[in-house]
């Protein structure tokens, strides 16, 4: 056999055998925060995970740890060995849901936008409520009346303290810590203890407390942007900084299998909305 053949037979097996380093798509994710993700691996970031595993022909890892401050630290950016800080290798390579454009990490291009909607139960004297803003207009004491849960943070906090109904809100930490509920099953459960009758809450959130309920036990308002106050958001996946690599592959990804993409994250029942064109970031070249 001539040297030229040998030679392009390893250049064959170069292009169909994924190197090493890429055997696993290893995912840094929550083990209890549904809609998302979850150890049973029963959230649309799990399936979408699984989805692209098998597209690379990659085992596909975990490395949970809950989804409140310090997780990129403990899991994308944490290196395999806690003793070698110097190490190259790393816990996990993706974050499978952050804002587009976060500066925590190298964000794809977006792979789905949602907006906060308003959760009202139904039979508890609010289905009149057609919009958000009748809320403002109610008399003093039908407003006085309210129960409506209010986030530490979050355009919803805003949009109570522009309208004048912070004295109405039950407060609620948006990173709870709680190891056996995250936000979406604790205000459900105290949406069905009446603790709660409302909530203005992220769409897959809100997607999640309904589902956990009969159909048609909620009325859902979506919340429209105004100017200072934002209710719509893309959503991407993170890489490390740096890493364009990855990027450019989960971006390939997101292209090739954006219909399947799209009928996981729907079979969820999440309110989606179209996503905008958004400008080149300085590294996505």
């Amino acid at each position: 056999m001539s040297i030229a053949k040998i030679l392009a037979g390893f250049c064959l097996l170069a292009v169909t055998m994924p190197a090493l380093a890429e055997e696993k798509f290893k995912v840094c994710a929550d083990p209890l925060n549904p809609p998302y993700s979850s150890k049973s691996q029963d959230g649309f970031e799990n399936k979408i995970a699984a989805l692209f595993a098998r597209e690379l022909g990659q085992a596909l890892e975990y490395t949970w740890f809950p989804q409140r401050i310090g997780f990129i630290r403990n899991t994308l950016t944490a290196p395999l060995n806690d003793s070698d800080v110097d190490s190259k290798e790393f816990k996990c390579d993706v974050v499978m849901n952050v804002p587009a454009g976060s500066d925590m990490a190298l964000t794809t291009k977006p792979y789905y936008r949602s907006t906060y909607v308003l959760l009202i139960a139904k039979g508890r004297g609010w289905d009149d409520i057609n919009t958000a803003a009748q809320l403002t207009d109610l008399p003093l004491q039908r407003q006085e009346a309210l129960k409506i849960a209010m986030f530490d943070r979050g355009p919803g906090t805003v949009w109570m303290q522009k309208n004048g109904l912070l004295e109405q809100g039950i407060p609620y930490q948006s990173m709870s810590g709680d190891d056996e509920n995250n936000i979406a099953m604790q205000i459900d459960r105290d949406l069905k203890a009446r603790k709660i009758d409302m909530v203005i809450l992220w769409g897959p959130m809100a997607a999640y407390v309904e589902s956990q309920s009969p159909k048609g036990n909620y009325t859902v308002i979506p919340m429209p942007s105004t100017p200072g106050i934002p209710f719509e958001f893309s959503m991407a996946m993170g890489v490390r900084n740096g890493d364009k690599a990855k990027k450019a592959m989960l971006d390939r990804l997101i292209d090739t299998k954006a219909q399947e993409i799209k009928a996981i994250i729907e079979s969820y029942h999440i309110p989606l909305l179209a996503i905008p064109k958004e400008v080149a970031h300085d590294d996505d070249d």
